[in-house]
């Protein structure tokens, strides 16, 4: 089968934990890629869940600038346990 080189740009922290982990698993990064490719081939989709971190959802960033505003008006106000665990599942 021909080879053909494809390059990726990534953090350089994501790299080096990337290398370890394979170090780890006893592949290369290029047999991991290999591996994701394939498998996104074989099953038409991105093999893992892909979804947007919770902390940054619209309620959550309005919650966090009504706060910093509260703060820098000297007001401020406490939640209880429970309105946070509301505000999270929101």
């Amino acid at each position: 089968m021909a080879q053909t080189l494809v390059n990726v740009r990534m953090d350089e922290d994501v790299k080096k934990s990337m290398e370890e982990t394979c170090k780890e698993l006893g592949i290369t990064i290029s047999t991991a890629f290999n591996i994701f490719a394939r498998k996104m081939c074989r099953e038409k989709r991105i093999p893992f869940d892909v979804s947007i971190d919770p902390f940054y959802s619209v309620n959550n960033i309005k919650s966090i600038k009504e706060s910093i505003n509260q703060l820098k008006s000297g007001k401020v106000i406490t939640k209880t346990l429970e309105e946070l665990e509301e505000m999270e599942n929101e």
